[in-house]
């Protein structure tokens, strides 16, 4: 099977990871050089550290100058934002995390994830609120947004609804602690993979890693993927091209980086 490429990022949570360290970074190399390594060896990389605390201007400004032009940087929000009895009520916060510099990213900020506790019971008029609190653009860029929902009151059709009225992806993951389903909302999917197991070489058996090659491609040309779960009843959106992102992001973490490579070795010709 020949695979389209151009829109599909694959990549992992993070770059400083002791584990990897041995089997993924080269012996010896300096901690400060690990994201300029890193990205180079993938397409995309979901920051973490921005969901617990705020970070600087110049930080996303280092971490544009030390990555290669078409790499891509998706950030988790704040916590403060999402982790809250009322969603409603998020507006100064979400205004603090978009004022926190992440423009200076540019060209390479990619989607931001906003992530709920697996607590958080959908209710339709609160989350309507929240996302209409979510804003376009951050200056003249225009910003992505994706829900990580981890409740199953959230696999109804309103939710679908409602996203979709809002133009925001939902998060597909492979783990079976949270709800998970294919149903596309928005113009790029996005998913999340924390199932790779210590015992396998890549973290996912070969023919996984093929399957989400093939998923990853039929969301890129427009299409559902057949065989994951889906919320029942639901008419699928008119087929349109559309932005991936795959990130290997739990499970046997120290495995995360293999996995990216294979899941990229079997998409597209690594860089050089």
């Amino acid at each position: 099977m020949s695979l389209s490429t151009s829109s599909i990022r694959v990549g992992v949570g993070g770059w400083t990871y002791e584990p990897w360290r041995d089997n993924f970074y080269p012996q010896g190399l300096p901690h400060n050089q690990e994201l300029h390594y890193a990205s180079r060896q993938l397409t995309a990389i979901e920051v973490n550290g921005t969901y617990y605390s705020t970070m600087k201007p110049e930080s996303f400004r280092k971490w544009h100058s030390e990555t290669p032009d078409d790499f891509i940087f998706s950030l988790k929000a704040s916590r403060f934002t999402t982790n809250r009895k009322l969603l409603a009520t998020a507006g100064e916060s979400i205004a603090r995390f978009i004022d926190s510099g992440i423009s200076e990213l540019q060209d390479k900020l990619g989607p931001i994830v906003w992530q709920f506790m697996p607590t958080k019971v959908f209710d339709e008029a609160d989350f309507a609120a929240f996302l209409a609190l979510l804003p376009k653009k951050e200056g003249s860029r225009t910003l992505r947004h994706v829900m990580d929902v981890r409740h199953d009151s959230f696999m109804a059709p309103a939710y679908l609804a409602l996203a979709r009225k809002h133009g925001v992806a939902t998060v597909f993951t492979d783990s079976d602690k949270f709800p998970s389903f294919a149903n596309l909302t928005g113009d790029f999917a996005y998913a999340r993979l924390m199932a790779s197991s210590a015992k396998l070489k890549n973290g996912y058996a070969p023919k996984a890693i093929e399957a989400w090659a093939s998923h990853a491609q039929s969301w890129a040309e427009g299409g559902t993927p057949s065989g994951l779960p889906r919320v029942q009843a639901d008419a699928d959106p008119a087929a349109k091209a559309r932005d991936v992102f795959v990130f290997f992001i739990n499970g046997a973490k120290e495995k995360a980086p293999a996995a990216a490579g294979a899941l990229l070795a079997r998409i597209r010709p690594r860089r050089s």
